[in-house]
C-alpha cells in the first residue's frame, strides 16, 4: 500500500488545455475508461474548462475533473494554482498532453511528482508541419522537467528525437487505439441516419467527421466533391456528401456549398454523439485536414469497414495503407482528391474490399486494449523505478 494513496492505486493526473470534444479528448476518455480500476485513479485537470456533457462520457465514478480557467497568455499565470493541486493530491504521474499543456511540467516538478510524462499527439495549428523554430525551442526549454516522452506518430517521435534533442531512451511512440467492439462493419446496406436526407439506398454516401476548423480543411472536401460532380456527371448524380461535426468554419463551408451549387446534395450534419453509427451510414469515409498526428477518426472508419482516402499528412500514412485500406491524397489539392473520390464512386467494389481489408489492420495493429495495455505498463514501470 501506497502511504500517499491508502487504497494502493497509483494516482494519474491528465493535464490538458480544455476537456471537451476532441480527438486527444476523447482518448484521455478511452484511457480512463479502459484502464483497470483496481490500479490506477485518475484526476483530469483542464487549464481553461471541462465540458460537462463532454465530462459523462468517462464512466468512472471516482474520477474528478479540476478547470482552472485560465486567461489568455502564458501559463506561468495559473503556476501556483498548479502547484497547490499537484502539492494537495500527491500524483504518482502527471500526464500533461500536446504543447499547450506542457508548461505544467514545471509546477509538477516542483511540486515533487516523481514521474512527468508528455505526450505529443500532433502538430499545433499554427506550426502545421511542426517548422516553427519558436515551437522547437519551447520544447527544448521544458525538457529538462519531463520524465518520459510519447508521441502518437513516428513523424512526431522522429522530431522529438532529431529536433528537440530528446534521448532515445526517454521516447517512445504509442498509437491510438480503436474500441473494435463499439465500431463495427454494418451490413451489405448502409445504416438509416436520424435526420438523413440521404437514406435512400440508391445513393452513394460520402463522409467525414471531425471539428469545422481550418487545419481539418472541410472546404478543399467540398470543392473536391464539386470537382467531381464536373468530371463525371452520370456516376456523380447520385452521390451525396455528409459533414458531421461543428465549429468556427461553419458558416464559410454554408456559404461554399450556395457558391457551388450543391445546396441538397451537401447535408451539415452538426455535432453528433452517435458516430458509430454515422459510420455505418457512409460507402466511404475522407479526411482532408492539413495537417495530423494519429487521427482517431481513421482508425474508427477503418475500424467500420470503410475504404478511407486522406491527406498524406502527419500519422495518416501509418494507418491508412495506400492502394489496400483506402487512399492517400496531398493536401490542399481538390483536383487530386475529386480524382480519387471519383475511383471510388465508379467501383464500389474495390471500396468495400478495402473496407474489410482496413478493418482486419485495426484489428490486427491498432486495437484500443492494445493502446490501453501500453500505457498502463509504461505507468507502473516509471513508477516502479521512482520507488512508488
Amino acid at each position: 500500500m501506497s502511504a500517499l494513496h491508502p487504497d494502493g492505486r497509483l494516482l494519474v493526473m491528465h493535464v490538458v488545455y480544455s476537456f471537451a470534444v476532441g480527438g486527444l479528448e476523447n482518448g484521455v476518455v478511452n484511457l480512463i475508461n479502459r484502464m483497470d480500476r483496481t490500479r490506477f485513479r485518475h484526476i483530469v485537470v483542464a487549464l481553461t474548462q471541462c465540458e460537462p456533457l463532454f465530462c459523462a462520457r468517462v464512466q468512472v465514478p471516482d474520477v474528478e475533473f479540476v478547470a482552472l480557467h485560465k486567461p489568455p497568455g502564458q501559463g506561468v499565470k495559473i503556476y501556483p494554482a498548479l502547484f497547490r493541486l499537484f502539492r494537495a493530491y500527491r500524483p504518482d504521474v502527471v500526464h500533461t498532453r500536446n504543447l499547450a499543456a506542457l508548461e505544467a511540467t514545471v509546477p509538477a516538478w516542483a511540486a515533487g511528482v516523481p514521474v512527468r510524462i508528455h505526450g505529443e499527439h500532433g502538430w499545433d495549428v499554427s506550426d502545421p508541419h511542426g517548422t516553427r523554430a519558436k515551437f522547437r525551442w519551447m520544447r527544448r526549454l521544458y525538457r529538462p522537467f519531463v520524465t518520459h516522452y510519447i508521441a502518437l506518430s513516428g513523424q512526431i517521435l522522429s522530431y522529438l528525437v532529431r529536433a528537440v534533442g530528446i534521448p532515445d531512451r526517454r521516447a517512445e511512440r504509442i498509437c491510438n487505439g480503436v474500441d473494435v467492439a463499439r465500431f463495427t462493419p454494418r451490413g451489405a446496406l448502409r445504416a438509416a441516419l436520424e435526420g438523413s436526407p440521404f437514406n435512400d439506398p440508391a445513393y452513394f454516401v460520402i463522409g467525414t467527421v471531425g471539428r469545422l476548423q481550418a487545419v481539418k480543411d472541410q472546404l478543399n472536401l467540398v470543392r473536391a466533391f464539386a470537382r467531381m460532380r464536373q468530371l463525371d456527371a452520370t456516376h456523380s448524380e447520385s452521390v451525396r456528401l455528409v459533414l458531421a461535426g461543428d465549429g468556427p468554419l461553419r458558416g464559410r463551408i454554408e456559404d461554399e456549398i450556395r457558391t457551388l451549387g450543391l445546396n441538397g446534395r451537401v447535408w451539415m450534419a452538426g455535432e453528433r454523439s452517435d458516430v458509430p453509427r454515422m459510420m455505418s451510414g457512409f460507402d466511404l469515409f475522407v479526411l482532408p485536414s492539413q495537417t495530423e498526428g494519429i487521427s482517431n477518426t481513421i482508425l474508427e472508419a477503418m475500424a467500420a469497414g470503410l475504404p478511407v482516402v486522406a491527406t498524406d499528412v502527419g500519422g495518416n500514412g501509418e494507418l491508412v495503407a495506400d492502394g489496400e485500406s483506402g487512399a492517400l491524397v496531398p493536401p490542399q489539392d481538390s483536383q487530386r482528391l475529386a480524382d480519387k473520390l471519383l475511383e471510388y464512386v465508379r467501383d464500389p467494389l474495390r471500396g468495400r474490399a478495402e473496407g474489410h481489408a482496413g478493418r482486419l489492420r485495426v484489428e490486427a495493429n491498432f486495437s484500443l486494449d492494445g493502446m490501453v495495455k501500453r500505457y498502463a505498463d509504461l505507468y507502473l514501470a516509471l513508477c516502479a523505478a521512482k520507488g512508488r
